[in-house]
């Protein structure tokens, strides 16, 4: 056997491999043999058919084995002789596929494709540069912080004898059925709570469910708009029975010293509460910056270093990000089965932009990593899958059965290593102090003013969406759950 190697790319090798004929011939007598002694042919008893009729009535079937025997190990010696580590099945292309024959008047030749890692450049990482922002607090946020706790230690107070009214709490039983399709599943949903007039809730069932009283049952209708944010009811409309069960109004707890002494924690007084929430949400922005911070110094090193990347990897990483994707949509109620296909394509093809970017980074933080001589010990791995089970509050069992059924402890210890150089790249860094940008409006004053002011609005938004779970928020749940 003869194989020559050609460099097509970095990644990307090509051997061509001739396989002599007096090796065909022998296999190709071999599996004629076979052939001949186990199939039937009209007109002779199974097995005592002539070689030649043999190899002429199974010529494709004998073709196709021949090759089948021959190939894989040419491939592979070649590949072993040729110091290649494939990261995939090599792709074959045969020449002269058509007329070629086996019976070993002629040489094979066949050309394997093989994908390869590149060289990658040894990473210049020492002096990156970036810039941490930490986001500031302002008194909005921890208010809103507080205002969630008195909201999740409210009280609901039966109304009894009288009939619901805006601003009222209604509980009902509630069941939906799609007029567009009645004989899709029903949505169905037990004790919804239904603050009447509240912002999050579809004027609709406000408008039905104002007038209700206790054991009282009521049709109505709900059309969703066109942008709502399920979108499983998006444009759609739903026919309610609903069954109510109680009526009445939630009591929130007093903001004072009485109830801060009564959360059970250290602080005492409103003030001091305000003070540790403070801190608290300092603590996470300054996290966040660090966060932010390490995401810059990884981006300047993939800008910095340009290197052909594997297609079989980016295929594999963009195959990952594409399944996420799918599965957020699923979460969100989105029938996968009635999803365009040319969106798939081109949320693929967006998305393989990002995979091949993941992987260079992958790459060169291992290269980093074996710069830096980065060791993982079996002890940072059981103080990792520890952290892990304090995190999630489970058993450290849970935690290490999960990990061996995700590819075992190696998993772990890939993803330590990978940490630690990119803390190598942070502490080799010129990273300077500056003010804070807000992302969603990065046009803000010298004093951040703007930047805070978002952030106040944020933060009120975010704290009035918290305050009950909602008809809507219930109604949206429901449907992903379908």
């Amino acid at each position: 056997m003869n194989s020559e190697l050609t460099n097509r790319s970095e990644t990307n090798k090509e051997i061509r491999i001739e396989v002599p004929p007096d090796e065909v011939r022998k296999v190709y007598d071999s599996v004629s043999k076979k052939y001949a002694g186990k199939v039937q042919v009209p007109g002779f008893r199974k097995g005592l058919a002539p070689l030649d009729v043999v190899r002429m009535r199974f010529a494709d079937e004998i073709k196709s084995e021949v090759l089948q025997t021959i190939l894989p190990d040419k491939v592979a010696a070649s590949i072993q002789e040729h110091g290649l580590q494939p990261l995939a099945e090599p792709h074959l292309h045969l020449e002269n596929a058509e007329n070629l024959k086996v019976n070993g008047s002629q040489p094979i030749v066949v050309s394997a494709h093989v994908e390869v890692m590149p060289e990658i450049p040894t990473p210049e990482y020492e002096g990156l540069e970036a810039t941490k922002r930490i986001r500031k607090i302002v008194d909005d946020e921890v208010d809103s912080v507080i205002e969630e706790r008195l909201q999740q230690q409210s009280t609901f107070i039966p109304a009894d004898g009288r009939k619901s009214k805006d601003g009222d709490m209604v509980i009902v039983d509630l069941k939906g059925t799609f007029e567009d399709d009645e004989e899709a599943d029903p949505i169905e949903v037990n004790d919804l709570e239904v603050q009447l007039g509240d912002d999050l809730i579809e004027k609709s069932f406000t408008e039905n469910l104002v007038g209700v009283e206790a054991d009282e049952e009521k049709e109505f209708r709900v059309e969703y708009p066109e942008d709502f944010s399920s979108p499983a009811l998006a444009g759609r409309s739903v026919r309610y029975e609903a069954k109510v069960k109680s009526v009445g109004n939630v009591e929130t707890p007093e903001l004072n010293d009485e109830w801060v002494a009564s959360l059970d924690e250290e602080v005492k007084s409103v003030k001091e509460l305000k003070e540790r929430i403070r801190e608290q949400m300092e603590t996470l922005a300054e996290s966040d910056a660090d966060a932010r911070v390490r995401n810059d110094l990884i981006s300047r090193l993939i800008e910095k270093h340009q290197f052909e990347v594997p297609n079989a990897l980016i295929e594999s990483q963009a195959r990952n990000l594409l399944d996420n994707f799918a599965q957020d949509l699923a979460q969100k109620g989105v029938d996968l089965s009635k999803v365009d296909q040319g969106f798939i394509e081109s949320t693929y093809g967006q998305m393989r932009g990002q995979a091949e970017r993941d992987v260079r980074g992958a790459m060169l933080l291992d290269k980093v990593a074996e710069i830096e001589n980065v060791e993982v010990s079996e002890d940072d791995v059981n103080a990792e899958m520890e952290t892990m089970a304090a995190y999630y509050q489970v058993p450290i069992e849970q935690i290490q059965a999960s990990v061996a059924q995700q590819g075992g402890p190696g998993v772990i210890e890939n993803n330590l290593r990978t940490r630690k150089a990119v803390e190598a790249i942070v502490e080799k860094a010129k990273i300077s102090k500056g003010e804070w940008i807000d992302e969603n409006n990065p046009v803000a004053g010298t004093d951040g003013t703007a930047a805070e002011e978002s952030k106040e609005k944020t933060a009120r938004k975010k704290a009035k969406g918290k305050k009950k779970t909602s008809a809507k928020e219930k109604d949206e749940s429901t449907s992903e759950e379908e």
